[in-house]
């Protein structure tokens, strides 16, 4: 199907800004258990998987889930910064977007109000 295909092209060919991106956060949570001097068993049963995402996910490797990404954050104590990740608020361009859709609305509605 074509929904197969697409996600197939994401985990193969990524953008590569989001390879970057996964690349540099799997090394940050690399780091982050270095310092704390644990193993990758330690962390994995912590956040209650087997090594192997673990170590994929310090490679930053796209098929792996959102879910280890945010465990390994959240068993560092790292995890509260993601409430800023997408918040609506810092969103310019999608409060840009809004504001003009509201724009568009409200004149609408004062040209049908002026029908009358």
């Amino acid at each position: 199907s074509i929904h197969m295909a697409a996600r197939n092209t994401l985990t193969t060919a990524p953008p590569y800004l989001v390879e970057q991106a996964l690349k540099h956060l799997g090394a940050n949570l690399r780091t982050a258990r270095l310092r704390r001097n644990l193993t990758i068993e330690n962390v994995a049963q912590k956040i209650g998987t087997g090594p192997r995402p673990i170590a994929d996910a310090e490679k930053g490797k796209v098929s792996t889930s959102a879910a280890v990404y945010m465990a390994l954050l959240w068993a560092y104590d790292l995890l509260a910064p993601m409430e800023l990740v997408a918040d609506p608020a810092s969103d310019r361009e999608g409060l840009a977007l809004s504001t003009r859709r509201e724009r568009a609305r409200a004149k609408r509605s004062r040209e049908l109000d002026s029908d009358f």
